[in-house]
């Protein structure tokens, strides 16, 4: 049996890999676009720890990537019990200077391409009566902030299909966990280094490995949903009933916005 984790090659994905070969001994398929970073996750984790890593090189964003990647596990004898759906992307513009590409790279990475790799390695899984899928949603499901509408708007997506699908497949030993991180500390927000360490001393940002050991444990422990950090329960009941003056207050000292008040 393999786990496989999307988004594989950095930051989470990597951690969740690291945690299930050295702490669990589970074999690994880990998929990526970044084809030279996959392969020496790959090998790193494969060395150290004595496990099967695979790596599979592949564009999760494309239309039909679900079931592709699902057909060669087929063929390949590779059976999936853990499915870890990591792979994401962020940015923060408004929506109408977007380009239109890059909108539906995002929704098909985080929506279509997730559903259907419950799909598909989901029914695997019912036929067995054993498995577990982890869902990376976000904080940010409860929250209207403008600049990431698209990022928002797909983790709330992520958050009700899994919790609709918990129900669904429970009965059949199979659990569905859906993640709702607050602040990681990645380069995926592009923050300052600086910024980035005070924000983990003070609590407010996790590390990869620190999140990623807790996503596990919630996700082995079967629970529909996990929002690790006690700050992020303060903060989205008050960011979440924000009056619309407070959220206008804020967007007017975005760079991204300014030219919209300027003119």
């Amino acid at each position: 049996m393999y786990a496989l984790v999307t988004g594989a090659s950095s930051g989470i994905g990597k951690a969740y890999a690291t945690i299930l070969a050295r702490d669990y001994q589970h074999d690994l398929l880990l998929v990526s676009n970044q084809e030279q970073e996959l392969k020496a996750v790959a090998k790193e984790l494969s060395e150290q720890y004595g496990v099967k890593a695979l790596p599979l090189y592949k564009n999760l964003a494309d239309q039909n990537a679900a079931e592709e990647l699902h057909r060669w596990c087929e063929e390949n004898g590779i059976e999936v019990d853990i499915l870890i759906n990591n792979a994401g992307m962020f940015f923060w513009q408004p929506l109408v200077d977007l380009p239109p590409q890059k909108i539906l790279t995002m929704l098909n990475l985080h929506m279509t391409t997730l559903a259907m790799l419950c799909r598909f390695f989901g029914e695997d899984m019912c036929r067995r009566r054993k498995g577990w899928i982890l869902n990376m949603s976000s904080m940010t499901a409860w929250i209207t902030i403008p600049g990431i509408q698209c990022y928002n708007s797909t983790k709330a997506f992520v958050y009700s299909f899994s919790k609709s699908l918990w129900y669904e497949m429970k009965p059949k030993g199979v659990t569905i966990t859906a993640l709702t991180p607050g602040a990681i500390d990645t380069p995926l927000y592009g923050l300052d280094d600086k910024i980035r360490r005070r924000l983990v001393f003070f609590g407010i940002s996790y590390t990869p490995e620190r999140f990623a050991k807790i996503a596990l444990k919630r996700m082995f422990q079967g629970k529909k949903q996990a929002m690790p950090g006690w700050i992020n329960h303060l903060a989205v009941p008050i960011i979440k009933h924000l009056p619309d003056w407070a959220i206008f207050f804020a967007m007017k000292r975005l760079p991204q916005y300014r030219s919209i008040y300027n003119n």
